[in-house]
């Protein structure tokens, strides 16, 4: 399956970035700058944002399964410390800022540049796929990274 082989690629970038940065990029029509994260309006989550074009397939191919894994990451907390840096709620948030009642998406970039984002997401969607229950993937996550990194997003327990 092309999203397996996908998701272990991820694992391996995400192994290779190393925590979130706040660097800022250019100002692009359509899209707006929170906290130097750039977020931008698409009108499906099929069509990726802009900030995508100059990033490689396995990124690309992480951000259509994280849209497609909200009913996932939506429990999973992220602890690159976006939580307090910039308001994220779980590992969902760190692709999606909001899914509009119209089917627009609003992407958030600030998983481009984090390490720890992408291997929370990665390893959950792929754990999930494997047929790991989202309280299973939550515990195993959360026993990950309980040291050595910042405090997780307010994620509520399942």
């Amino acid at each position: 399956m092309k999203l397996k082989w996908f998701l272990s690629i991820g694992i391996l970038l995400g192994s290779l970035l190393s925590g979130c940065s706040s660097h800022s990029a250019e100002k692009h029509e359509g899209q707006e700058h929170v906290n130097g994260d750039i977020r931008e309006e698409t009108k499906h989550k099929e069509e990726l944002p802009s900030f995508l074009d100059d990033k490689n397939e396995d990124m690309q191919l992480l951000y259509t399964a994280a849209a497609e894994s909200k009913p996932i990451l939506d429990h999973i907390p992220c602890y690159c410390g976006c939580g307090d840096s910039v308001g994220h709620r779980s590992n969902y948030d760190c692709f999606v800022h909001d899914n509009k009642e119209n089917g627009a998406v609003v992407w958030d970039d600030h998983a481009t540049k984090c390490g720890v984002c992408l291997e929370i997401a990665a390893q959950s969607i792929m754990d999930y796929q494997e047929g790991k229950s989202i309280e299973q993937i939550r515990k195993e996550i959360d026993k990950k990274y309980e040291e050595g990194f910042p405090e997780p997003t307010p994620t509520p327990e399942i």
